[in-house]
């Protein structure tokens, strides 16, 4: 059975958690103007950002949280 983390390590978690949420968005935001033209690349980049910075905001913190879990008692 695993010893429970101590409270450093568990912060440190929580705030990688956290940065992915924070990059996830940042790429969504990107791929938005992408498409919307702000930026100069083509507009299939931008929905490529989309769809990676969505799997970032809802999917890769729970795959994150449940690897890190505590030990049940």
């Amino acid at each position: 059975m695993q010893e429970p983390v101590s409270e450093d390590v568990a912060r440190g978690r929580w705030m990688a958690i956290n940065a992915v949420r924070i990059a996830g968005v940042a790429m969504v935001i990107v791929g938005i103007l992408g498409v919307r033209g702000v930026f100069e690349y083509p507009a299939f980049a931008g929905y490529v950002l989309i769809a990676v910075g969505l799997v970032d905001v809802f999917f890769v913190p729970m795959v994150m949280a449940r690897k890190w879990r505590s030990p049940r008692e």
